[in-house]
């Protein structure tokens, strides 16, 4: 082990676990001829405390170090001690700032430019096909008259109290104010003054992201009573754009699995099994048409994961493009709000109307979206690992490859990405684990977090005890690790306009979550699967199996989500899953 003489976190990791009154450093003492034995004060820093404390931080030091080290530790630990002393408001953002961009990358595209089309389709008699309905087939109703913001409301309303309950994905209805909005929408649409692609369309919102006077838990049982004063940034975006907010839907507790205070989010298509997380109140609402779209947030894989196993296109935008402001904090140099929906086309629909800088988010910046429908995958080159796709592999993952061929795009081998010097990919975790534990070191040291539902090993309650071990030269160095992830995956994406495979192939969903590359999760089909274990390992009461979808994600440069939907059109097209629904609970 190595020997080092400068040891800054190791002995706050023996504070930590410590509930009462500030430690003392103990300074090596002098030997005598004949010591008295003192009573040990156990909040005291001695030479075995520290060595000890040597062992967590993975480091080992001699004698002459130990004591010097015991000199000085313990004015570090009073400043810890007076910084926790103070109350840091949850809006409060580190100053240093995440930037994903690599100097000399492209900026993103040169203009705005979202095209919006609508449908000019009959009005179903079912009640269920309207659910159904992509935005650009209910905006084409809204303006004819075939139907009003009101009716699509309340029958959105209806259907999240009918199937709500039993698929555990709704935090609580908005009936109030989605009545409100959808009158105001209907009032604009009578004088022609639609507000854009999103006017009277009903939606869900993750229960991590803020509703003025709503509450908005995160999902766990110490937020329970919190109601925010304002709005989060997207939401107020969403009003701006006539949208009608008829819900908020369950997250996984502190943005993290499917289980939360009101039980475990269950999968549409196979209520025997959980929706994943955390997005999973958005996914199971959306896949089960309660909302036509919904909003999510990833940190590392939670639009990802729901959308693979609920059916829905999940769209991770770049690192930056959607502003966070009103959202709970989990890691600032990571997390990232998106839209999960029904179709490529709604994803990109409901980004253009949430995207760009904000002064509540010090990461948000103003980069141009470009998006049109009609643009085909003709003469896309889409890069692929051979090695993700072996044979027979996944028919459902090697079908995206047979579509984007026929779909005119090229196929481009890569290998997949590597790290230099040895670099180990799993380095990455350490920002989100450090983070996460700062954001929630009230919860953890107040000891509220034992109010939580989810105790096991892998729960928030114990990352976030065994992240105050982690020392902040390992945070340091981790992130340098990540700066070469930033640098090789902008060389990888080069030659490429996208890149499709599994949607957990190492190392893309934690190299490209760190890095702050895009990604759209897009349905292949359908496959007969057995329920998947829960989130705490809990095995399925029914382990029948059944249809269920599969899909894969696309991962992209940054800035550059139009030309991730380009290849994901192509794709639903070809294969004809964007008409994909669950079974009839």
């Amino acid at each position: 082990m190595p020997s080092r003489r400068a040891f800054l976190a190791s002995s706050a990791a023996a504070l930590a676990c410590r509930p009462h009154g500030p430690a003392t450093a103990t300074p090596a003492p002098t030997p005598t001829a004949a010591p008295t034995p003192a009573p040990r004060d156990e909040t005291a820093i001695d030479e075995a405390t520290l060595a000890a404390a040597e062992r967590i931080a993975g480091v080992r030091y001699d004698d002459r170090e130990r004591a010097a080290v015991l000199a000085v530790i313990g004015a570090q630990l009073e400043r810890a001690i007076r910084r926790r002393a103070a109350t840091l408001p949850e809006s409060l953002a580190p100053a240093t700032i995440f930037d994903p961009r690599v100097p000399g990358s492209p900026r993103g595209p040169a203009r705005e430019s979202v095209a919006v089309r609508f449908d000019d389709v009959p009005l179903p008699a079912d009640d269920e096909a309207i659910a159904f309905a992509p935005i650009a087939t209910l905006g084409g109703w809204l303006r004819r008259g075939r139907i009003t913001a009101v009716r699509l409301a309340e029958l959105s309303l209806s259907r999240l109290r009918e199937h709500g309950a039993a698929l555990q994905c709704v935090a609580r209805t908005t009936d109030a104010l989605a009545l409100e909005q959808a009158r105001a929408a209907d009032r604009l649409l009578a004088r022609g003054r639609p507000l854009g692609p999103l006017h009277g369309i009903p939606w869900g919102c993750k229960d991590i992201i803020d509703t003025a006077g709503i509450a908005t838990s995160w999902g766990a049982e110490p937020f329970a009573d919190r109601v925010p004063e304002r709005d989060a940034t997207v939401v107020e975006r969403l009003a701006a754009a006539g949208a009608v907010l008829c819900a908020k839907l369950s997250t996984g507790a502190l943005a993290y699995g499917d289980i939360w205070d009101g039980g475990v989010t269950r999968n549409p298509w196979n209520p025997n099994e959980g929706s994943s997380g955390s997005s999973a109140g958005p996914a199971a609402a959306t896949a089960a048409g309660l909302v036509s779209f919904a909003l999510g947030s990833e940190t590392l894989g939670s639009i990802v994961s729901p959308s693979m196993r609920c059916g829905t296109v999940g769209l991770r935008p770049s690192f930056g493009r959607v502003p966070r402001g009103g959202a709970m904090p989990l890691c600032w140099s990571l997390d990232k709000l998106g839209p999960l929906t029904r179709s490529v086309q709604d994803a990109m629909w409901v980004l253009a109307a949430i995207h760009g800088a904000d002064d509540r988010d010090p990461c948000a910046r103003t980069v141009p979206l470009a998006f049109d429908a009609s643009a085909d995958a003709s003469g896309m080159r889409i890069g692929f690992v051979p090695q993700w796709f072996p044979a027979p592999g996944e028919p459902l993952e090697r079908a995206a490859l047979d579509a984007l061929r026929r779909r005119g795009a090229t196929l481009v081998e890569l290998s997949p990405p590597t790290l230099p010097d040895a670099m180990p990919w799993d380095a990455l975790l350490t920002p989100l684990l450090v983070e996460a534990a700062a954001a929630f070191e009230a919860l953890t040291l107040s000891n509220r977090d034992d109010a939580l539902t989810w105790q096991g090993l892998q729960a928030w309650p114990n990352t976030f005890r065994a992240a105050r071990f982690i020392t902040a030269i390992d945070l340091v160095n981790a992130d340098r690790v990540r700066r070469a992830a930033m640098q090789q995956l902008h060389a990888w994406f080069e030659p490429v306009d996208a890149v499709v495979g599994p949607s957990f192939a190492e190392p893309m969903l934690l190299a490209t979550n760190a890095t702050g590359h895009p990604c759209l999760v897009v349905r292949t089909g359908l496959r007969t699967r057995a329920p998947e274990p829960g989130t705490d390992g809990t095995p399925p009461a029914d382990a029948t199996p059944r249809p269920c979808p599969h899909g894969v994600t696309l991962w992209g440069k940054l800035w550059d989500e139009g030309r991730l939907a380009r290849a994901g059109m192509a794709i639903e097209a070809e294969l004809g899953t964007a008409s994909l629904r669950p079974p009839r609970p």
